[in-house]
């Protein structure tokens, strides 16, 4: 036993020095390497163009201050535009994918929307902007055929959709709602499109749409519907497509999105010891912005993450699209996450 007993001692340290003897060398190797720096995202750009797009609509150009070729991106995409007071938010690209030296973007004026205030009073050509991105979280897939359904600014992922469809010889269709003609952007560009696949639907000449099924009715057999526009838009549709000669529907809110089995919870603000009250059909982001106006927010639908918060005590209900599980640890999206019963603590 006892020559035994030395023969595996002896392995084990045979091993070990094995061990030191490559560690030594991926040292040596590793010094050879520059340091690693950190990668900027920041895209710099500046403000080339802009234009009343319609009533209450400004789009924006964006190009490299020295032109150069911007990053590609496809339909659906869109960018985070960091504005100069430091809001972020998201806008889809709206211009042509072919002009590879800008980007465009349409925002529509919101009454108290401080990002779209800041927008249409603030900006001018000429102006530096930060933009992250093209990120893109409304994919546009090949299909034979297609319906487009948008509602008012909603027209912005979905004009190059059907540019694409158009240049791939799909068949299509586009409803195109909105209050009145005044209030649509893009409608010149529209006007060179066949005019037996575009269907301008405003509130003034037909009312407002009475269910989903109206919309659907000019869908092509098969086809796959795109919708970006306001919610019950994309509820009518969701509960009609069924019925319907559509296949499947993608869609994109601009907005917040319904709460879905929400219970009412409360959250302690730990710094100032301030407890709220979130109803079962509000966000805590809302709850908290009536206590602190300034707390960072953006897509509100739970995938960009600016509204991240750490929570110091109990227990979230993570409904967001973007955390790790390291990262839910000990934070939460305010926009979308709740309680999973009992008060969060959050570091506010």
């Amino acid at each position: 036993m006892s020559r035994t007993g030395t023969g595996g001692t002896d392995r084990l340290v045979r091993g070990i020095g094995r061990v030191i003897t490559v560690y030594e060398r991926l040292s040596r190797l590793d010094r050879g390497r520059p340091p690693v720096t950190p990668v900027d995202r920041d895209l710099r750009l500046v403000v080339t163009a802009v234009r009343e797009e319609a009533d209450g609509v400004r789009g924006l150009t964006l190009s490299a201050p020295d032109g150069r070729v911007l990053p590609r991106w496809r339909p659906g995409a869109h960018l985070d535009l960091v504005l100069p007071s430091g809001r972020v938010r998201q806008y889809s690209l709206c211009g042509d994918r072919n002009r590879a030296r800008e980007y465009r973007i349409a925002v529509r004026r919101i009454d108290r929307g401080g990002a779209s205030g800041e927008i249409h009073q603030s900006l001018r050509a000429g102006d530096p902007l930060v933009v992250r991105g093209p990120r893109n979280a409304f994919p546009f897939v090949a299909a034979q055929r297609y319906l487009f359904v948008a509602g008012g600014i909603g027209i912005t992922p979905i004009l190059p959709m059907v540019r694409a469809a158009a240049a791939a010889g799909a068949d299509w269709r586009l409803v195109y709602c909105g209050r009145s003609r005044s209030s649509l952007p893009f409608l010149g560009e529209l006007a060179g499109s066949d005019t037996g696949r575009v269907w301008v639907r405003t509130d003034d000449d037909y009312g407002i749409p009475a269910s989903g099924a109206e919309l659907l009715e000019h869908a092509p057999d098969g086809a796959t519907v795109y919708c970006c526009g306001p919610i019950p838009m994309i509820t009518g549709l969701r509960l009609d497509l069924p019925a319907s000669r559509a296949r499947s529907l993608h869609f994109e809110r601009f907005s917040a999105p319904p709460i879905s089995g929400g219970r009412t919870f409360e959250v302690e603000l730990a710094r100032t010891g301030r407890v709220l009250t979130v109803p079962a059909d509000r966000s805590a982001l809302d709850v908290v912005r009536t206590a602190k106006p300034d707390v960072a927010y953006s897509c509100r639908q739970g995938f960009c993450g600016t509204c991240r918060t750490r929570v110091l005590d109990g227990e979230p209900d993570h409904r967001d699209h973007t955390l790790t599980q390291e990262q839910r640890a000990d934070g939460m999206l305010l926009c979308v996450s709740r309680a999973d019963g009992g008060r969060l603590v959050l570091d506010l």
